[in-house]
């Protein structure tokens, strides 16, 4: 008999293990359920978006098909210049399009995949924080269900690879708080790193409260050892992101392609000029940036017409969104569609966080992913309410993290104080702020789902009364009643950010300004409308159409390195995407002083470039909009020393009064080389039109 003892012992213990499996397999449903339900929500027919802004599309398929190209994030193939930011989210297009092939589906779909991450990602590090599974699946909900996380991360902006990256070097600095590793604090300063080398100074927004909440609630006892951790991350940091700025200084500059958006083709200039101060304070100087002073009075771009004032206005002062610098940005126009839905709800939650977590242990890791989260929404909420210059409201993608972390962590403080009134009051108080905020920005667009804000608003009403009220009621029910009061304080408070993402998704996003705001989305200047021509008017185009008689004859100068050369960086990626071949992109994204003049004549001298195609813009000078720039006439007109749609020019190819070749006063206007070029090849070289292209043939001069 006793040799069945083990046998009982071990069949005992296999059974224990059994039990604890399904128990832990049962524990993971609803976040399987979250990452699952967030994936299809993401994924959802995200074809539709076609090619999304084809400036970053034409670098996706350019990295798809040269490797040289996709290290640097080149525009073309050939490696002329670079997109006007750093390469990783071009990394993670253009490799999936190397090991996929090119396509729509193989450019958006990481993009989704990497919000499912950040959603899990974020679960994860509010989980650890907390030990509450409900706190962090809404955390992970609330992020999933943010207007402009739906938005962008079934877009080819880099945002979604630098939010991603920023919310791993959150998880990464949890995970070090907690138990007080330099390996994990340096893991998150290399997240930090290449979050740098996805959108630069933005990317490190975060930082402070990353550093700011390791110092104050490691378990570190010897505080000089805390900071030495944190310049251990700090090396991590420089290392991850370094590397590659190194590569751009030991590279010869005549062997890679000109750094865009920078003066003296130096990444330290593009970090510290047109992507750094220049976008925070607004100034335009000599780093390709907008200069109002040589705007005409209109400007017609693929049949729309805009004002001297409206483009002044979406430049200056963040009138892109409808809202100007200042406090209360993030609360106007599409600002407050895009992200401002729980940002009340965040700041109730915090205060809850301080208040309820009062004299609790230096360490209290509540409490710390309050600061952690909160202080990350603060800071890079502030820079992006107060900047000046160029910003879209998708910018905002950066601080959604925060807000739905913070809002997990004080929940899950006030919960664990819910036998008290004042933890069901601060759960009471997160709802009604979410609730109420969401009626009043819903409410702005009666006429659209009209019936939303009121259904909000009463579930608001309803939700937070029953949190106080069932301080009264009897054990046996407040069970049963606790999910139905649960079930209410969610719908009111994600109903409606929920509906606007629904939208988002539901809705064709092209062009360079995508947007979750259904009611001002047609209207805006540089919205998120379709552009179907090759070109890409302004240059933020979206979905391209390739002319059957121009896609020979660029097919036909596939022996040149350069088949085609048009100005900037958007109407080259457009033509690529339209026709599959290298095209030049003169003056990069904002004018860039590349290549000059005489660079440009050299390449033509040496056959490296066969076609230079205008395009399709008009600007006038009077009240009404002119004659369309590159506007269709019969295909294969042929033109001597003619402007499209314009009277003959002199031989120096000097503008006509009232128009602005090289594109409406962005950077260096009439003075740049992308006007000077203009006005060369206008001057000096055959032109037909093509499907609605001015195409000048840079082997048939005139003379």
């Amino acid at each position: 008999m006793t040799t069945l003892a083990p046998t009982a012992a071990v069949g005992t213990t296999i059974r224990d293990r059994a039990t604890d499996l399904r128990h832990n397999w049962r524990q993971h449903i609803p976040l399987a359920l979250l990452l699952i339900g967030t994936a299809v929500f993401y994924l959802w027919d995200i074809t539709r978006n076609e090619m999304g802004n084809s400036f970053y599309a034409g670098a996706a398929w350019a990295g798809s098909e040269n490797w040289k190209a996709l290290l640097f994030g080149s525009v073309d193939p050939s490696n002329f210049i670079t997109v006007d930011k750093p390469p990783v989210s071009q990394w993670v297009m253009g490799l999936s399009g190397q090991i996929f092939g090119f396509s729509s589906a193989s450019m958006l779909i990481p993009e989704a995949i990497m919000g499912v991450l950040s959603v899990w990602l974020l679960y994860s590090a509010v989980h650890r924080l907390t030990n509450n599974r409900g706190a962090s699946l809404l955390a992970g909900l609330a992020l999933a269900l943010t207007p402009v996380a739906a938005l962008m991360f079934r877009f080819n902006n880099p945002d979604a690879v630098m939010v991603l990256l920023m919310t791993a070097a959150a998880y990464c600095t949890v995970r070090a708080t907690l138990a007080g590793s330099a390996k994990w604090l340096a893991l998150a300063g290399a997240a930090m790193g290449f979050a740098f080398l996805a959108k630069m100074l933005e990317g490190l927004m975060s930082l402070p409260a990353l550093a700011l909440v390791y110092l104050i609630a490691a378990p570190v006892v010897v505080w000089h050892k805390r900071i030495l951790h944190l310049l251990y991350a700090g090396l991590a940091m420089i290392a991850a992101s370094g590397w590659y700025v190194v590569l751009t200084l030991l590279w010869p500059k005549d062997s890679r392609p000109y750094l865009a958006g920078s003066t003296d083709n130096n990444f330290m200039n593009l970090v510290l000029g047109y992507n750094g101060l220049d976008r925070i304070q607004g100034r335009s100087g000599g780093h390709g940036g907008f200069n109002p002073g040589r705007l005409p009075e209109n400007i017609t771009i693929n049949g729309h017409t805009y004002s001297h004032d409206q483009i002044t206005h979406a430049f200056h002062g963040g009138g892109m969104g409808g809202a100007s610098a200042g406090l209360f940005r993030l609360f106007k126009g599409e600002f407050a569609v895009e992200i401002s839905w729980l940002i009340p709800a965040a700041i109730v939650a915090f205060v809850a966080v301080i208040v309820l977590r009062w004299g609790m242990p230096r360490t209290d890791a509540i409490r710390a992913g309050g600061i952690l989260f909160f202080c990350w929404m603060l800071v890079d909420g502030i820079v992006l309410s107060y900047m000046q210059g160029m910003i879209h409201p998708y910018y905002t993608l950066a601080i959604a993290p925060a807000i739905a972390g913070t809002v997990g962590v004080g929940v899950a403080a006030a919960w664990a104080e819910r036998g008290r009134l004042i933890g069901r009051g601060f759960l009471a108080a997160m709802v009604v702020a979410a609730g109420i905020w969401g009626f009043v920005v819903a409410d702005r667009a009666p006429q659209w789902n009209g019936w939303l804000s009121w259904v909000v608003l009463a579930l608001t009403i309803i939700a937070a009364a029953a949190i106080i009220g069932s301080l009264a009621l009897p054990a046996r029910l407040t069970r049963v009643v606790g999910l139905g009061v649960i079930a209410a304080a969610l719908i009111a408070a994600l109903a409606a950010p929920a509906v606007y993402a629904a939208n988002a998704v539901g809705t064709k996003q092209t062009g360079g300004n995508p947007s979750a705001n259904p009611v001002s989305r047609a209207g805006g200047f540089m919205g998120g409308g379709t552009n179907h021509h090759g070109g890409g008017g302004f240059g933020f185009g979206g979905a391209t159409q390739a002319d059957p008689q121009l896609s020979a004859l660029l097919k036909s100068a596939n022996g040149y390195r350069w088949p085609a050369a048009t100005s900037r960086s958007s109407s080259a990626a457009g033509y690529e995407l339209a026709y599959r071949v290298p095209v030049m992109a003169i003056g990069g994204f904002m004018d860039d002083p590349a290549p000059s003049l005489a660079q440009f004549q050299q390449y033509v001298k040496d056959h490296d470039v066969r076609y230079y195609l205008q395009p399709n813009m008009s600007v006038t000078a009077g009240t009404q909009a002119g004659p369309s720039t590159g506007a269709p006439t019969t295909g294969g007109t042929t033109h001597h020393r003619e402007r499209p749609g314009g009277a003959d020019q002199q031989q120096s190819g000097q503008p006509q009064s009232g128009q602005q070749p090289g594109g409406f006063g962005f950077g260096r206007g009439s003075n740049g080389v992308t006007a000077q070029i203009q006005q060369w090849v206008d001057a000096n070289f055959h032109s037909q039109t093509i499907g609605g292209v001015t195409v000048y043939d840079l082997q048939a001069p005139l003379h």
